[in-house]
């Protein structure tokens, strides 16, 4: 569900000392009570970022005086009239532990600090999946004993204006934390650790399926005409007061659906003896709203045995058009927009008993069709391995009749998608942290835009950069890996191959900035695929060559230029450290075409530093492209070892060029 309560005053800032100070504290400020006296951002086991002025802040009484001492070293701050201070200090040399001691009104004392280099890791849900969950994270987790890694992670916090307190706490690797964390962040500060030799702090700040919008500034987004209308209902949405969902469709069940009012129909003590029996599949039919936009709710009673089956039990509804939210026995067990996602909804076992169980299910379908996509036998209730099939007679009722004119939301996911909510409620309260630079895993929630997002990710690097005020700190991409099925035929557009190209304009444009290539990674079938290692390893090389000045290689080969030649066209690489290289024999995948722009597969031939590649079916071939697919077979390589970016020599207008 999406995260809506309003920021909390975190609790695991782990400050040791803290003594209370007479009658200054008790003359402070309303606000300043009501504000930590130092960040949560900073606590023991932290890192703080080497070779600069490391900004520390609070609050407290406004005119008192903030020092703040490590290694020797000290600087103080005066609290402003909002009762905010700040104090920049250097810190000692690379290494540790030390121990930070903060004295104001407030005494508090860091334990276990470390100096080094400090990451910001943003993006969605490839960014944030755990060790745990990747391909060897269990052994890795087990073998996971580097003190000299620690991970702050940001909580999740959508905001409709700007944040001052983050939630979260400092973690040190280990064996019994490493788990949670970032794979691709893991995998980046171990590879660096090992290198540079100096401890390396994650600040982990991502939320799964976010736009890169949610992460820019108000102020950016303010000037461009294609978010006018989300800026718009935003301050609508914010005037009204009520929760900060971060998403409009949580919002319009507030105001539309009559199931969501006070005690919701997903009670298990409603009656729903006046509801109409309905099947299921069929209900919305079977309520007259089969071929319109609609919510509707559907209750059924199952019956389980005493005592309960040991084991998990999972909730299994399939593919679900548009979203559904399911309740069993009046408790929220699951939500989902996403189409294509198969429900498989964990339940708690103690949200289970044995004999009567009520399942509640709200569904908003958009399409004229039924809302459940897939076969009837699919709809289950599975407790310690037996079922209890879900197909067949229901309870049910409309809610909301969406047919026009009936207004409807901006947008349908049930998590932060509208602009800017994270931006303000998870980057800004981190500045202004001294930081080493960023790394960025995110690109899938905006492939069906990814013309516009040529522009939306240089400008949030530039909001970040703005932000924390370190000037042009290193900013490193992840291209997008492989994901759905090969095609057959090569495709006159693709909406993931615009989005790589997109990452990869952006990689050449922003100053400071580079691109990890993961094109021979990923899975036809999983979004979220396992091999995170690579993805880490890959960035981990961007930033030795570009941040430390690492005689590493960094990039595979990238195209430079083309000529014509006889039949074909001449492709000339840069970077190709060691020369080209085809794996499994063949140089692919190349596709050519002609004047007409139809696109036909290409034969191609490495000679040196270029590939010749050309076709019987285009004679003239005028434009050739490279893994021009969402799941190409992308088998060319440097002698170092890396992929080739994906690449395509026109400028042809592609499926996303007019999407906003």
């Amino acid at each position: 569900m999406p995260h809506s309560a309003p920021a909390r005053r975190p609790h695991g800032c782990r400050l040791i000392a803290i003594v209370a100070v007479l009658c200054a504290t008790q003359a402070a400020s309303a606000q300043a009570t009501a504000l930590p006296f130092l960040s949560p951002v900073f606590g023991s086991d932290m890192v703080l970022q080497r070779g600069k002025p490391n900004a520390f802040w609070g609050w407290t009484t406004p005119g008192a005086r903030v020092t703040v001492e490590v290694g020797g070293r000290s600087a103080t701050g005066v609290a402003q009239a909002d009762g905010r201070w700040q104090a920049g200090v250097t810190p000692p040399p690379a290494g540790g532990p030390y121990t930070v001691t903060v004295i104001g009104p407030v005494r508090a004392e860091l334990h276990e600090v470390l100096v080094g280099d400090v990451w910001l890791c943003g993006g969605q849900s490839n960014m944030a999946l755990p060790l745990s969950a990747v391909r060897d994270g269990a052994a890795e987790t087990k073998a996971a004993s580097n003190p000299e890694i620690r991970l702050f992670r940001v909580a999740d916090h959508a905001s409709y204006q700007g944040t001052e307190v983050p939630a979260g706490e400092w973690r040190i690797c280990s064996p019994g934390t490493a788990g949670s964390f970032s794979a691709v962040a893991y995998y980046y500060a171990r590879s660096l650790q090992d290198r540079l030799h100096v401890p390396i702090g994650l600040i982990e700040d991502c939320v799964g399926g976010t736009p890169v919008e949610t992460w820019m500034s108000p102020g950016t987004l303010a000037h461009r005409d294609d978010f006018k209308a989300d800026i718009a209902e935003m301050g609508r949405l914010k005037a009204l007061g009520g929760p900060q969902y971060g998403n409009y469709v949580m919002h319009w069940y507030d105001q539309y659906d009559a199931g969501a009012k006070g005690d919701t129909w997903g009670a298990a003590g409603l009656d729903d003896s006046s509801w109409k029996t309905v099947p299921v599949p069929g209900a919305f039919a079977a309520l007259g709203v089969g071929a319109v936009p609609a919510v509707i709710w559907l209750r059924r009673e199952i019956t389980l045995p005493d005592p309960l089956p040991a084991g998990a039990a999972t909730l299994f509804l399939g593919s679900v058009e548009k979203m559904d939210t399911a309740y069993i026995n009046g408790k929220w067990v699951g939500a989902s927009s996403w189409v294509e996602n198969p429900r498989r909804y964990d339940v708690p076992l103690s949200d289970l008993r044995p004999g009567r169980n009520v399942i509640a299910l709200r569904i908003l379908k958009l399409k004229p069709d039924e809302g459940f996509l897939d076969k009837p036998e699919v709809l289950q209730l599975s407790v310690g391995g037996t079922s209890t099939p879900l197909a067949g007679d229901w309870r049910g009722i409309v809610s909301v009749d969406a047919r026009p004119p009936h207004p409807m939301p901006l947008g349908y996911e049930n998590y932060p998608t509208m602009p800017t909510v994270l931006y303000q409620g998870m980057i800004e309260p981190l500045a202004p942290l001294a930081i080493r630079g960023a790394i960025w895993y995110q690109g899938e929630a905006n492939a069906a835009r990814a013309y516009q997002y040529r522009t939306l990710l240089p400008a949030m690097i530039a909001d970040w950069r703005k932000l924390f005020g370190q000037g042009d700190f290193p900013f490193y991409i992840v291209s997008l890996p492989a994901f759905m099925h090969h095609r057959d035929e090569p495709p006159a557009g693709d909406e993931w191959a615009e989005l790589r190209e997109a990452q990869a304009m952006a990689a050449r444009s922003v100053g400071n900035s580079g691109l990890a290539v993961t094109i021979d990674t990923g899975e036809p079938d999983n979004i979220h695929p396992k091999e995170k290692k690579v993805v880490g390893e890959r960035l981990a090389l961007c930033a030795l060559a570009g941040t430390y000045g690492q005689r590493v290689v960094s990039q595979g080969p990238t195209y430079a230029s083309k000529e014509a030649v006889p039949g074909g066209l001449r492709l000339h690489f840069r970077r190709t450290d060691g020369g080209l290289v085809a794996r499994g024999g063949a140089a692919g995948e190349f596709s050519v075409a002609g004047k007409d722009r139809i696109w036909h597969w290409a034969q191609a031939r490495i000679d040196g530093d270029d590939v010749v590649v050309s076709s019987p079916e285009v004679p003239r071939p005028e434009a050739a492209r490279y893994a021009w697919q969402s799941f190409p077979k992308a088998t060319l390589y440097n002698g170092a070892g890396l992929p080739a970016v994906p690449f395509r020599t026109d400028d042809w207008p592609g499926v996303t060029a007019t999407a906003r």
